[in-house]
């Protein structure tokens, strides 16, 4: 045994262990057996005598010597070696032998050379169904021999393989066996070969460039480009006069893949070429088109063009780039799927959906469009989902003109101009997107166009998130909108949408900006961190703010100025660093929230009713410059600051309202100002209940002041008020009892109150032309001192301070404060109207 198996490479051969002696054959006894063995050249080589009809014992016989050596002995590397020279056919017969032969048979290496020289694919084409081709990774194939199986599936089709048609029929005994395979040399004869029998409408079309061919495709055939490689690009079929393929009436399961497909007029001017295109699909007509690359360097006419009533073709994994026009249109109630395709640099959209076509669009990358990436309009529609649109020139999908597409987890980012542009009656549905780092507005919507923006990111914009302008409306809803350069939602120009339950935070500029007569309702949002307002309301514009949180700015609150108006209702308006509302000019706004602090200012107006106004680190309510607001049924309290404060000649009715537990007066008025205080419960604050000053008058009417620390009512020195039926009760009065026991005032403030009290000057102490001295200080501390009474306003104590050269000796230990304010320091205006 060991002589006989040491050929070359035995002890090498993948197929050594396989190898096993067959089992002896055995037969049962016959007459002829019985009288003698048949000594026949056929019987020696191991075929089967006829059974007899007899029963009998069966007993083993030895197999033919040429048999089993052919089975047994002769190496694997022979074995294979001849069967390289047989085709499929007879390869398949001989696998039938035996198991050894079976398993030699089907060596992948074997059929890879069998199959390249057919098919030319460098790996298996699988065709498990019809309308489905896929290359696989043989390595990584679940079966042995994928090479062998792609065979299977592919072996009854028709070859276009221009110059092999006449080697192939000159040879018949060469190819003998391959009666199902036919070859031609153009795509026009193989498409008229289907008439021949055993066709089964499978084209292959081999590496080569064919040019000018007529391919109307009417017929539900399968033509797949057959070549090494990246197949695609090894197949080319282009055309200069016509269409390059045009599916017509009857081709409902066609199928087009692996190649490349080119419209190339030599004359690429509109006069001659309007109507072509490298895939024209037309009615009632539902091809596959897959793992294409579509070209079109006409200057007219799209690169694929699908048109008319039951046009609906799945085109997938095509590339459709580069082209001198729009590179997909859809339009005349076509449809079709449309997956997994690379669309991009084409001239004009990368596609466009027009007059009710309704295609659904899904995990298409279009990008670095000439033009906009996807453009429906004139009652477009469509279904838009997961695809990835960027860097495009224009917006990245545009809806204009009656068109009402669908699109879902789309993303939208870094157009060269905006995001998603809708604009002369455009609609549509914008769900879930991410709308990101355009250069201009992530949304722009325009000219009585009525979208609905729901659930999507919009963020990181070099402009502004969401721009509403020119009659827009539309449905902003649940949208996350952050990080913007501008405004995060802009409404102007007579636009009037509604936007609601939206995140709109962590701008660079302001969060919600109505301006230009702008409108609209505004509910229910949360409007926080925003380097500018959260809201701001301008030039005319009146809208309603309704149940929004509106917190932690950079600045103010909501900002209504230059003839804005509105209406402010059931909002949380707290924690800004500025005010929480403020009021310009002649605005009129009707105010009716929760809000952390009110600045109205420059003949500001307004109604400001049954708010709740709290946790300022600022005065709630300002009041300055003119304005003449009405605050009514208020309740403000709990401030880090005063509770109301009217200066710079502001006016304004403050009646039934509640100010209590503010740390600073409850009202301050000065500088000329002028309000009415009517029927006010001004109380449990700690400091003063209301001080007048700085040549300000007031009107007190019914009031009650009562439990304020430092006193009910303060005037300073020069100040006249009406008063009447006011009650002033039960406050604690700690200024009046620090004086009587001898205290410096600055004791019971520090440097963060202001009490009102006689103050004097030391000139022999003065380290400022502006230190104020406490009376018991000036009797105690500085006896005998060159001493000069001011006035009575204002003011927190320098000796008590510190800041004098004696020190203080009532006291106690002294702050590093360098300086005394006569007044409550005056709001840091916002700075809105140098960023409009």
């Amino acid at each position: 045994m060991v002589a006989e198996e040491s050929g070359p490479g035995a002890q090498n051969s993948p197929y050594q262990l396989r190898r096993k002696s067959l089992p002896k054959r055995t037969v049962c006894p016959t007459k002829t057996n019985m009288e003698g063995a048949s000594t026949s050249t056929t019987e020696n080589f191991g075929h089967r005598p006829k059974r007899p009809r007899v029963s009998g014992k069966c007993q083993d016989l030895p197999a033919a010597p040429a048999e089993q050596y052919l089975q047994e002995k002769l190496p694997d590397e022979v074995v294979l070696k001849i069967f390289s020279y047989l085709l499929e056919q007879d390869l398949c017969r001989a696998a039938c032998v035996c198991k050894r032969f079976s398993e030699l048979a089907n060596d992948p290496i074997l059929w890879k050379r069998l199959y390249m020289e057919v098919f030319e694919y460098t790996r298996p084409m699988m065709h498990p169904e019809a309308g489905k081709f896929y290359q696989i990774n043989p390595e990584e194939y679940e079966q042995p021999n994928p090479w062998k199986e792609s065979f299977q599936q592919l072996y009854k089709g028709a070859h276009v393989k221009p110059g092999f048609a006449e080697h192939f029929y000159s040879n018949p005994a060469r190819y003998k066996g391959r009666d199902n395979m036919f070859y031609y040399d153009t795509i026009e004869d193989a498409l008229g070969g289907g008439q021949e029998p055993h066709f089964d409408g499978l084209i292959f079309v081999h590496s080569g460039i064919y040019t000018d061919e007529w391919i109307y495709i009417e017929s539900p055939i399968t033509m797949i480009g057959a070549a090494p490689g990246k197949v695609a690009e090894k197949v080319i079929i282009e055309n200069t006069r016509d269409s390059t393929f045009v599916f017509m009436e009857g081709s409902e399961d066609a199928y087009v893949g692996y190649m490349a497909i080119r419209f190339n007029p030599d004359d690429k001017s509109a006069q001659h070429h309007n109507a072509h295109h490298c895939l024209e699909i037309t009615v009632n007509c539902s091809p596959i088109i897959d793992h294409c690359i579509i070209r079109s360097t006409c200057t007219v006419g799209s690169a694929v063009c699908v048109s008319g009533q039951g046009a609906c073709p799945t085109i997938k994994h095509c590339n459709i780039s580069d082209c001198e026009n729009v590179g997909l249109y859809i339009t005349d109630h076509a449809q079709g799927i449309y997956e997994d395709n690379e669309i991009s640099n084409n001239a004009l959209a990368g596609i466009w959906v027009k007059n009710h076509g309704n295609p659904i669009i899904r995990r298409n990358h279009i990008h670095h469009g000439r033009d906009v990436g996807v453009f429906t309009f004139d009652h477009g529609m469509g279904y838009f989902e997961s695809c990835n649109i960027h860097r495009n020139r224009i917006a990245g999908f545009e809806v204009k003109a009656y068109a009402n597409p669908t699109v879902v987890r789309c993303e939208i980012h870094h157009g060269q101009t905006g995001g998603i542009y809708v604009h002369e009656k455009g609609r549509g549905q914008f769900i879930e997107n991410k709308i990101y780092a355009n250069n201009f507005a992530g949304v722009w919507i325009t000219s009585n166009s009525d979208p609905t923006i729901r659930g999507n990111a919009i963020y990181n914009g070099n402009q502004g998130g969401v721009y509403i302008f020119g009659d827009g409306r539309g449905l902003i809803e649940g949208n996350d909108i952050y990080g913007n350069a501008l405004a995060g939602i802009q409404i102007r120009t007579n636009s009037c949408p509604i936007v609601r339950h939206n995140k709109i935070h962590d701008g660079q500029h302001g969060g919600i900006y109505v301006h230009e007569k702008g409108q609209g309702v505004i509910e229910e949002n949360e409007v926080y961190s925003n380097t500018l307002a959260g809201v701001w309301v301008t030039t005319g514009s009146t809208p309603v703010l309704r149940r929004n949180r509106i917190h932690s700015g950079k600045q103010v609150g909501v900002y209504f100025y230059d003839n804005g108006h509105g209406v402010l209702e059931d909002n949380d308006i707290y924690n800004h660093m500025y005010s929480g509302v403020q009021i310009r000019g002649d605005m009129v706004p009707d105010v009716k929230t929760i809000i952390w602090g009110i600045n109205t200012f420059s003949t500001g107006l307004g109604f400001i009713e049954d708010n709740e106004i709290f946790d300022n680190a600022m005065a709630g309510v300002w009041i300055k410059t003119d304005s003449n607001p009405t605050l009514r049924r208020n309740k403000i309290h709990d401030g880090r600051d005063g509770g109301i404060c009217i200066f710079n000649g502001g006016r304004g009715l403050l009646e039934e309202n509640d100010i209590f537990r503010n740390a600073q007066a409850g009202v301050l008025i000065s500088t000329n100002s002028h309000p009415v205080l009517r029927k006010n419960r001004i109380f449990d604050g700690f400091a003063a209940g209301i001080e007048i000053t700085n040549h300000a008058t007031a009107t007190l009417e019914g009031n009650q002041i009562f439990n304020n620390r430092f006193g009910g009512l303060f005037l300073a020195s020069g100040v006249n008020v009406t008063m009447k039926d006011n009650k002033i009760m039960n406050n604690q009065d700690a200024i009046e009892k620090a004086v009587s026991r001898g205290q410096c005032l600055y004791k019971i403030s520090s440097y963060t109150s202001y009490p009102m009290h006689d103050f004097y000057r030391c000139h022999t102490c003065n380290t400022t032309d502006r230190n104020a001295i406490c009376v018991n200080c000036i009797k105690k501390c500085h006896q005998g001192h060159d001493v000069e009474f001011i006035r009575h306003d204002r003011f927190f104590c320098d000796c008590g301070a510190g800041t004098l050269s004696n020190p203080c000796t009532l006291a106690g230990e002294p702050t590093h404060d360098t300086d005394t304010l006569y007044d409550s320091a005056p709001p840091i205006e916002s700075n809105t109207l140098q960023h409009n």
